[in-house]
């Protein structure tokens, strides 16, 4: 059974290479410490320093103990702060950031559940489909959706959204259904910002460039204008969910969807979250899985 007797005089003797300086810290006397360090290398059968009348040096057997010492010694530390922050409130300010539309409809939602649930909270929530630099501006955290680009920041999946190829029933009487992807060449294709759609195919990530007689950078207005009938869309799930379910759009091409991806919450790298913000993520994780 591993025992802790010795280690912490070890490091402390180890960071300040002084058995003296170590008792110093630690408030004990410099032969408290000498005994512990001693009875912990005959422990270890090894040499943990060279020792002279003038300089302590760690031996390398000693650097390697050290090492993995100081990693239990932290995350005991981090533990002790963590389960003492569950005692404590949140507050103060907090301030993350969103896609507009997604933010509006599932976001903002759960982040005022999270308001009423913690009031001394002063939250800033910024909608937009921008990438903003969230050290730069002192975010919190960022909601980003699909495929994440190499980031220096920690991220945590959230959830998965979906995209749905589809059209009005009016629109299919009309045009006919299309049934593979090479079809969708004959089509009136309503695109948003980007001007391929994404499928899979035998197992490969596909795009496919389409075309038609509306663009528009609104996901919202597309949905409206396949419920009139003007052509076929292809937008994730929450856009056109209820319309499925009311049957006012028929989803398409399901054989050739391509995997779910990704709703992320990103934050800057810190080896202790904030309660408030580790709340948040939990809260976030919660609501939208």
């Amino acid at each position: 059974m591993f025992s802790w007797e010795g280690v912490s005089e070890f490091v402390a003797v180890a960071e300040a290479a002084s058995f003296t300086a170590a008792a110093n810290r630690l408030g004990i006397s410099t032969a408290q410490v000498s005994r512990q360090v001693g009875a912990l290398e005959t422990r270890l059968a090894v040499k943990l320093f060279y020792r002279t009348t003038r300089k302590v040096t760690i031996t390398d057997a000693g650097q390697i103990y050290y090492n993995h010492c100081r990693q239990v010694l932290d995350g005991l530390a981090e533990a002790e702060r963590a389960v003492s922050d569950l005692q404590k409130t949140p507050k103060g300010r907090l301030n993350l950031t969103a896609p507009v539309t997604y933010g509006e409809s599932r976001i903002a939602p759960l982040v005022n559940d999270f308001t009423v649930r913690y009031p001394e909270l002063d939250v800033n929530l910024t909608l937009t489909n921008q990438m903003l630099d969230l050290v730069a501006e002192s975010f919190d955290m960022a909601i980003r959706l699909g495929e994440l680009e190499d980031s220096s920041m920690m991220a945590k999946r959230l959830a998965s959204r979906t995209h749905y190829v589809c059209a009005s029933p009016g629109y299919l009487s009309i045009h006919g259904t299309p049934h593979t992807l090479s079809e969708l060449e004959q089509h009136n294709c309503l695109r948003g910002t980007v001007g391929y759609w994404r499928f899979q195919e035998e197992g490969k990530t596909r795009h496919i460039r389409v075309a038609g007689n509306l663009r528009c950078n609104s996901g919202w207005a597309l949905v409206d204008a396949a419920g009139k009938g003007l052509g076929i869309i292809q937008l994730p799930d929450y856009y056109v969910q209820d319309e499925i379910r009311a049957q006012r759009l028929v989803p398409l091409l399901d054989a050739y969807r391509a995997p779910d991806d990704g709703i992320w919450a990103l934050y800057p790298q810190n080896r202790h979250l904030s309660p408030k913000v580790r709340l948040l993520l939990d809260h976030l994780a919660q609501g939208l899985g």
